[in-house]
């Protein structure tokens, strides 16, 4: 990630939509970070196709649930 911060920086110097006060001897923090491309969202078909993915009934998910839970009593 890239990120860039800049403290004790002259207000006076960013854009005017950016500055916090009409006072010429103010001082900020400017803190920049580059915006992450949001993830695609895979689509089943692309799940179901991962390598070592292992569809399953609702009775095996269940039992493995319960064994699971079997397991955290003991």
């Amino acid at each position: 990630m890239n990120k860039i911060v800049r403290e004790h920086y002259p207000a006076a110097q960013l854009p005017e939509d950016l500055r916090p006060s009409n006072d010429p001897n103010a001082r900020v923090t400017v803190t920049i970070e580059e915006e992450k491309k949001p993830k695609r969202v895979m689509t089943l078909d692309e799940i179901f196709s991962q390598k070592g993915f292992r569809r399953r009934t609702k009775e095996q998910i269940d039992a493995d649930i319960r064994r699971q839970r079997d397991e955290w009593d003991d």
